[in-house]
């Protein structure tokens, strides 16, 4: 089961992201695509750059920032073989493990 938290983008973050994309809009309102937690920190998927690597929002009780970060390499079993759509070192399921792309 997919983080249930939400964060909206401040307004000079939506900017940057904007100017750092290619994506000729983004959301300004993302979930965590983490699996299931209630604390830490969350991340929210915004656009993928280059091959490779992705604009993820991250945020915590305290702060809020754009992180580019590598795609995680992992993929599931056959026969589908599956790539997980989270960024690299994430903590918790890949997401064909039932998270949710």
């Amino acid at each position: 089961m997919r983080c249930a938290q939400w964060r909206r983008l401040p307004l000079d973050l939506a900017r940057e992201a904007q100017a750092r994309s290619t994506a000729e809009c983004l959301d300004r309102v993302v979930q965590c695509r983490l699996s299931k937690h209630d604390a830490g920190e969350h991340y929210g998927l915004l656009d993928d750059l280059e091959y490779g690597t992705a604009l993820w929002l991250r945020w915590d009780e305290t702060d809020v920032e754009l992180v580019v970060l590598p795609d995680c390499p992992m993929v599931g079993p056959s026969p589908v073989r599956e790539g997980c759509c989270l960024f690299a070192d994430h903590a918790e399921q890949h997401t064909w493990q039932g998270v949710g792309a």
